[in-house]
């Protein structure tokens, strides 16, 4: 009988007792079917402020031009592409969380795929706002695509990574947002049951006629599998295209062949921290901790600390490569990296990227709520700082000593960031106001295989072994969702 079950040696994927498929429903569903509380408000109100400043920004940017930014002759790129790829990163883990971990059927991404799902599709719309404000001419941004016209046989360079760049991010935004929605559709359905007049309306559109039939969850697995398929050359086509902007280009520091995979590493890097700062706020403002528990926040941990250590190899292989090829003009673009007039860039780049990753080495700090969202954050940071000192310390000293400059942000630049941070928070609480953030079904089925009370009866009924129950019982004192009378429940009757 045994054999059948999940090894105890695995720690539990949903803590808590007598939880029963009803009451997973009731908790997922209650921050969407009742009134906001003072948390959510605050957060909104924050968001929406940011997102304000964000039009404002953006308005003053179409009214009056890009000259508007602090950009000049010599640094023609600099924060509108440097959050423009930051943003792009940032929206990786969710497909990595949703198709990859699908196909090698990891049961931990059950709790936090919807989540990061969101994620990646408010983060791309982000990343899609810079491409549009640096067309200088916006109301022609339909240009970038093949399409007949009155000027006659005007097509768009193929040739150009900016092209690619187009087309990928609007590939994988299209595949993410279908992916989601998809997902979606049987808890719209959990949704549509349980709601009354207009909202009933509303939601019972939104499902699209799901009825939750044998056939209806047949296709419903087939097209995720389907979609994951497709999803997962995307998790390394996208950011390899976004890094040959760069890698296609004759600068110095810029041409490269390590790019793609330094890019791609560094987008789940970043990507997995993101996720991490919004699940934390997330599992404690909704009440969800025996949902999304330890084991998942160390999980991501983990990944971080592997991606962060690749990372930190691309940027030693990139000083090595360096040296190695004997021009001069790529070594001194680094050495001006190290110790030019934006060293404090670089050195911020290589503390938040390459040293505060490693301390998730450490069980007690990889399990420390406070210590990895803080970690998550300087993450990020780290990863916003890499993309400014590939970015602008590549271009600021050229080739031609009297056209070097120095780049300096104006309050557009600085007002178009910070408000495209507000945006993304707007989208994502009204995302958890009105759908719910994590799948509902998906997490059920972990109830009778890898829930704690699942496992607490079948060590009652002599199951396992006693010293892997004890080595259970040990793995258990991390989880700060289970009490000490759970704990001691995990005896033979």
């Amino acid at each position: 009988m045994s054999s059948h079950n999940e090894s105890i040696l695995r720690e539990p994927l949903m803590t808590g007792k007598g939880i029963t498929y009803a009451q997973v429903t009731d908790d997922i569903l209650l921050p969407v079917e009742n009134k906001p509380n003072k948390a959510w408000w605050i957060g909104f109100i924050v968001a929406v402020c940011g997102a304000m400043l964000w039009v404002i920004s953006v308005g003053y940017t179409f009214w009056t031009g890009i000259g508007a930014w602090g950009l000049n002759k010599t640094v023609g790129w600099a924060w509108d592409i440097t959050d423009f790829v930051w943003w792009v990163g940032i929206g990786h883990a969710g497909t990595l969380i949703s198709a990859v971990l699908l196909i090698f059927r990891q049961n931990w991404r059950n709790s936090i795929n919807r989540s990061a799902e969101a994620m990646t599709i408010f983060a791309v719309i982000c990343a899609a706002t810079y491409v549009v404000a640096h067309m200088g001419r916006p109301w022609l941004a339909y240009w970038i695509f093949p399409l007949p016209n009155q000027f006659g046989s005007l097509w768009v360079n193929f040739n150009s990574p900016l092209v690619w760049d187009a087309f990928a991010i609007s590939t994988y935004f299209t595949v993410s947002l279908v992916f989601w929605y998809c997902g979606l559709l049987p808890d719209i359905a959990s949704v549509r049951d349980r709601a009354h007049g207009l909202r009933k309306k509303i939601y019972s559109v939104l499902s699209f006629g799901w009825n939750g039939s044998v056939k209806s969850w047949q296709r419903f697995e087939i097209v995720s599998l389907i979609l994951a398929g497709i999803s997962t050359p995307l998790v390394l086509s996208v950011h390899t295209i976004v890094s040959m902007d760069f890698a296609t280009s004759v600068i110095p520091g810029w041409h490269t062949t390590i790019f793609p995979p330094y890019f791609v590493a560094g987008a789940i890097f970043s990507g997995f921290a993101m996720v991490q700062t919004l699940l934390l706020i997330l599992r404690k403002v909704m009440n969800f901790e025996h949902y999304i528990t330890m084991f998942h926040i160390e999980a991501m941990n983990k990944i971080i600390m592997v991606t962060g250590s690749i990372v930190g190899v691309a940027y030693l292989t990139e000083l090595f490569i360096a040296w190695y090829s004997g021009s001069e003009y790529e070594m001194y673009a680094f050495a001006n990296r190290i110790a030019g007039p934006y060293a404090w860039a670089y050195w911020a780049m290589m503390t938040c990227n390459v040293i505060s990753p490693q301390l998730f080495w450490f069980k007690k700090i990889r399990t420390s709520i406070p210590i990895s969202w803080i970690l998550s954050i300087i993450v990020n940071i780290g990863m916003w700082f890499e993309r400014f000192v590939i970015i602008v310390t590549s271009l600021h000293r050229d080739y031609l000593p009297s056209s070097w400059a120095m780049f300096y942000p104006t309050w557009v630049d600085v007002g178009i960031f910070v408000g495209s941070i507000g945006l993304f928070f707007t989208l994502f609480l009204l995302f958890l106001r009105f759908l719910p953030g994590i799948a509902i079904a998906e997490v059920k089925l972990l109830l009778k295989s890898s829930s704690l009370q699942h496992k607490t009866k079948l060590v009652q009924e002599g199951a396992f072994p006693e010293d892997q129950v004890e080595f259970f019982r040990n793995s258990l004192e991390k989880y700060d969702s289970v009490t000490e009378e759970e704990i001691n429940a995990l005896r033979k009757k």
